[in-house]
C-alpha cells in the first residue's frame, strides 16, 4: 500500500456531470493483491519464474499479455479463465473492498445509472469476486477476453463506453463526458488515450505515478466519489468528487 503522508488531499468537493462512468475492478472496487500475489507465485512454480519477478509488471495487465512474454506456450484463454476463475475460490479471504466502492455501486445500481466494468481480469474472475464479495454486478462489463489489446490500449474503454450506449455506434458525446475510475497507471493510461476523465485512486500505487499517467483527480479511495443524483430525462449523472489531491 502506498505512503501518502507528504500528499495533500484536501481539494474543495467538485460536482460533474457525466454521461457514463467505467470502473477497473482490482484496486479500484476491490484490493485482492494477497490474492493475486499468491496466485502468480503458484502460476511462478509451474512455469520456472519466479512470483516476484512475474508481480513486478503484471498489475493492471492482462494475464494472457504477462504469460505471452515469460510462458508463451500457457498463452491461451482457456488455461488463463481456468487459472483465474479459481482465485475467488481458492482466496477469497484474501480480498477486500476499497474503501466507498461497495456504496457507489449500490448507489449507482439501484439510480440506474449507466456504469460498467472494464477490467484486465478475465470474465470469472470478475463474476467470482463479484458474487464472492456479494457486490452489484453491472448490466454490463468488458473483460480481458473479449479486447485484442489490453491496457494501456484504449480499446477496452471505448468499448465499455460503447456497450452504455455512447461513442462508436452509439450516442455520440464529448469524451471528456465518460469518467473512468482507475488505480494502475496502465489503466489511466488507456483512459486518457480515449479522451476520457479518469479519477485516480491511491490505492495500490505512489502519487508521483499516477500524477505520471495523467490523471484529473487523485483520491486516497471511493470514498472521494459519490452519487449526488441522476437526471430521469437525460440520464446524466452527477458526481461529487471530494478530498482530492491538492495540485
Amino acid at each position: 500500500m502506498p505512503h501518502h503522508e507528504e500528499n495533500n488531499f484536501s481539494a474543495p468537493a467538485e460536482l460533474h456531470d457525466f454521461a457514463a462512468l467505467l470502473f477497473d475492478m482490482d484496486g479500484t472496487i476491490i484490493d485482492s493483491t494477497d490474492a493475486i500475489v499468491k496466485h502468480w507465485h503458484q502460476i511462478g512454480k509451474e512455469i520456472g519464474v519466479p512470483g516476484d519477478e512475474i508481480l513486478q509488471t503484471s498489475h493492471g495487465r492482462r494475464s494472457i499479455d504477462v504469460l505471452a512474454i515469460l510462458a508463451p506456450d500457457r498463452a491461451d484463454w482457456d488455461y488463463v479463465c481456468q487459472a483465474e476463475g479459481v482465485i475467488p475460490i481458492n482466496y477469497g479471504h484474501d480480498a477486500v473492498e476499497i474503501p466507498g466502492s461497495r456504496a457507489l455501486l449500490d448507489h449507482l445500481e439501484s439510480a440506474n445509472a449507466p456504469w460498467a466494468i472494464v477490467t484486465s481480469g478475465t470474465r470469472p474472475l470478475v463474476t467470482g469476486w463479484l458474487d464472492r464479495m456479494k457486490l452489484a454486478h453491472p448490466k454490463y462489463m468488458v473483460t480481458a477476453e473479449e479486447v485484442q489489446h489490453g491496457k494501456p490500449d484504449p480499446e477496452c474503454y471505448r468499448m465499455g463506453a460503447s456497450r452504455l450506449g455512447f461513442g462508436e455506434g452509439g450516442k455520440a458525446v464529448d469524451p471528456s463526458e465518460i469518467l473512468v475510475l482507475e488505480d494502475a497507471p496502465a489503466g489511466m493510461r488507456a483512459g486518457k488515450a480515449a479522451g476520457y476523465k479518469v479519477v485516480a485512486l491511491a490505492t495500490t500505487h505512489d502519487v508521483a505515478r499516477l500524477k505520471e499517467a495523467g490523471a484529473d483527480w487523485i483520491v486516497r479511495d471511493m470514498r472521494s466519489v459519490t452519487l449526488q443524483r441522476v437526471d430521469g430525462k437525460t440520464g446524466r449523472v452527477s458526481i461529487e468528487i471530494r478530498d482530492a489531491l491538492v495540485a
